[in-house]
């Protein structure tokens, strides 16, 4: 065959594409558990910090095969329900709801198509609830979880992540841990038609804390991702109020 003529060009193009391929091909699936491995444990280090059973930090130091095991002795049971605050399936405790999973449920929550919205509850041993918010930032989605205590409204606390927020501004809502630590202690009003508010500007404060229960302050300099943060808070606790606000009565 000619070397230098079209046909060998073409044919051996199309042989390198292919072994590149299979080769791509090859290493995404031989690293597919790995990476699943690494977001279970991520997302169980997340919940378990905004329940305060330990940090961020300290979840990443000890690894995923510890995170896991810790995971499984804190928590009781999990479940999805719908807005009316019924329970509709179980969800197997080794198992985690992940970003694209809580991608899809929140576009039928924005849409307004609540009758096929079934969102999951997780419940800790310790008498927590934790549950997760999904949205949209400045760049690209963030979502989170927030720690109940028993009574279905006052946090426990909270951790919040994101794709591409600006660095050292958006992006604190993952990085301040003293933006987190704001939730702990605040209520998520079920009276009021915004149950929970992040105030741009600065809510009114005594002792460090805010004097309004359901409202802190946002990030200075970045608004659109504080504004998405709150509505993705206010769009997802408004799916679980029927279960939050009916959680106490059930255990009594």
């Amino acid at each position: 065959m000619n070397t230098n003529g079209n046909l060998y060009t073409i044919i051996y193009t199309s042989v390198i594409v292919v072994l590149v391929a299979a080769l791509l091909a090859f290493v995404s699936q031989s690293l597919k558990a790995k990476q699943e491995a690494n977001e279970k444990a991520d997302i169980m280090s997340q919940m378990m910090t905004a329940d305060g059973i330990g940090s961020k930090a300290s979840f990443q130091e000890i690894g995923n095969a510890a995170v896991l095991e810790k995971y499984a002795g804190e928590i009781s049971e999990a479940f999805l329900v719908n807005a009316k605050g019924e329970k509709t399936a179980d969800i197997d405790l080794s198992d985690v709801w992940s970003p694209s999973l809580l991608k899809a449920q929140n576009n039928q929550i924005k849409k307004g198509e609540l009758d096929a919205v079934e969102v999951p509850v997780f419940k800790f041993k310790n008498g927590t609830t934790v549950v997760p918010i999904y949205g949209a930032g400045l760049w690209g989605p963030v979502w989170g979880y927030i720690a109940f205590e028993a009574d279905g409204k006052t946090m426990i606390g909270s951790y919040f992540d994101h794709e591409s927020e600006t660095a050292g501004l958006g992006a604190r809502i993952k990085d301040d841990t003293a933006f987190q630590d704001e939730f702990t202690g605040e209520m998520a009003d079920f009276t009021q038609g915004r149950i929970f508010e992040i105030v741009k500007g600065g809510a009114p404060k005594e002792g460090g804390k805010s004097v309004l229960d359901n409202k802190i302050d946002a990030i200075t300099g970045a608004t659109m991702t504080s504004q998405g943060l709150n509505e993705a808070i206010n769009n997802w606790l408004a799916v679980y109020k029927a279960y939050l606000t009916n959680v106490k009565t059930e255990e009594e």
